[in-house]
C-alpha cells in the first residue's frame, strides 16, 4: 500500500527517488505509529515544506485501493480463533487504530464476532507501548495479567507494552519476519502454534 502511494505521488508530481521516499515514510511511521491518520501530510511537509493536495490525494487514493484489496486474515487465523472459542478462551484486541477503522477491518475480514473486547485509540488516547490500552483490555475482560497472553508482531509496541504489566507475550514472527529477537516469552511462525501454548499454560 505504501509503495503504491509513493508511486502515485511521484506520478502526480513529487520529485523524489522511490526508495528514498519509502525510507522517509517509514521513519515517520516509526516515530508516530502505523495508525497515524496524517502520515502522508507529515511526509509531504518533510519533503516539500508544505502540502500539495493533488499529490496528497493521489497518494491516499492509491494507498486505499491497494490496502482494501489485500485486507484478509493471515493463514489459519479463522480456524484457530474458532478452536480458541471452543476452548472457552476470552479474546480481546488492543490496537492503536481509531475505533471506526478497527471495526471496518474486523468486519471486512469477518472477524468481528470472535472478540468480546476491542480496545482502540479512543478508549485510552494512548498508543502502545503505553500500558493503559492493555490495562483497559484486562479490566473489561475482568482478568489479571498472569491469566493473559498477548500475541503481536511489533516488539517495540506490542511486546514492550504487555510486558510492563507482567502479561506473557508471544511474538507473531509471520507478521514481521525480519526480526530475530523480539524479547517475547514465546515465538510462533504460524497462528496455529498458539493452541499448544494456550493448552499448556492457560
Amino acid at each position: 500500500s505504501c509503495e503504491a502511494a509513493i508511486t502515485s505521488m511521484i506520478d502526480a508530481g513529487l520529485e523524489i527517488d522511490k526508495e528514498k521516499a519509502l525510507s522517509v515514510l517509514f521513519k515517520i511511521y516509526d516515530k508516530f505509529g502505523m495508525e497515524d491518520p496524517k502520515v502522508f501530510q507529515k511526509f509531504l511537509e518533510r519533503m516539500l515544506g508544505d502540502i500539495d493536495y493533488k499529490i496528497l490525494a493521489s497518494g491516499i487514493v492509491a494507498y486505499r485501493k491497494v490496502r482494501s484489496g489485500f485486507l484478509e486474515p493471515y493463514p489459519h487465523v479463522i480456524d484457530t480463533l474458532l478452536k480458541l472459542k471452543e476452548l472457552s478462551k476470552r479474546l480481546a484486541i488492543v490496537t492503536d487504530a481509531p475505533k471506526l477503522k478497527a471495526w471496518i477491518r474486523l468486519c471486512s475480514m469477518k472477524l468481528a464476532d470472535f472478540f468480546e473486547v476491542v480496545i482502540t485509540f479512543e478508549d485510552t488516547h494512548q498508543f502502545k507501548p503505553s500500558s493503559l490500552p492493555f490495562q483497559a483490555a484486562i479490566r473489561k475482560l475482568r482478568l489479571v495479567p498472569d491469566e493473559c497472553i498477548m500475541i503481536g508482531d511489533w516488539p517495540e509496541r506490542d511486546i514492550a507494552g504487555a510486558k510492563k504489566l507482567g502479561i506473557k507475550t508471544c511474538f507473531a514472527s509471520y507478521g514481521n519476519p525480519k526480526i530475530r529477537n523480539a524479547g517475547s516469552d514465546y515465538v510462533i511462525k504460524d497462528i496455529r502454534e498458539i493452541l499448544d501454548i494456550v493448552g499448556k499454560a492457560y
